[in-house]
């Protein structure tokens, strides 16, 4: 099977932007990849499950496919935005630009030992290295509303620019490169898409 050239997680703190779909389109025909899979951020669509969790203590566990299913949603509300996309279960999907279906593919993937963490330490940020690794895609990227260069994942973590659980399961996989994008001041960052 061909690889997967770019797991392209899109923030959940990018939902707001008026111009999202219009930026996305942009930032996606600036990248040279032949296939794309688009990893869809919680933004308050998990805020929800969290403060619901918060308060009723769902727990873990029940909190982990409830966010997962909000993860779903989200990557419905992105394919509106992109015309050609479509909502994929699977990293081998032959589509050119997928976005993943959550909750689908952590179905798929509970039965393996390297399956993310049932927990709030694991989000987004984790579950697109994840894709990554099953899909042996070549890089990673983190479009976010922050910037963050270098590959001090720990340290990113500290930031609150990744979670928790994202060093460790970048540690895994020294081979796969990741980057952030702050999509909110690119391109007038200069930074490379």
């Amino acid at each position: 099977m061909k690889a997967l050239s770019k797991i392209v997680k899109v923030g959940g703190s990018l939902y707001d932007l008026p111009d999202l779909g219009a930026r996305l389109t942009r930032w996606l025909g600036s990248i040279a990849a032949q296939r794309v899979i688009l990893v869809p951020g919680g933004g308050k669509a998990a805020d929800i499950v969290r403060d619901l969790d918060a308060i009723h203590r769902l727990g873990e566990e029940a909190a982990h496919w409830l966010a997962l299913g909000m993860l779903q949603v989200n990557a419905h509300f992105l394919a509106r935005l992109l015309p050609g996309a479509c909502v994929i279960s699977s990293p081998f999907a032959s589509t050119p630009l997928g976005i993943l279906d959550a909750i689908a593919f952590a179905r798929e993937d509970e039965a393996d030992p390297e399956r993310l963490p049932h927990c709030w330490e694991a989000t987004s940020d984790s579950l697109a290295i994840r894709v990554a690794s099953i899909a042996k895609a070549q890089e990673v990227v983190l479009l976010k509303s922050v910037a963050w260069s270098g590959d001090d994942w720990a340290a990113a973590a500290r930031a609150g620019v990744v979670d928790g659980h994202f060093p460790r399961i970048k540690q895994r996989h020294p081979q796969l490169h990741v980057r952030v994008v702050n999509l909110r001041t690119w391109p007038a960052d200069g930074g490379p898409a």
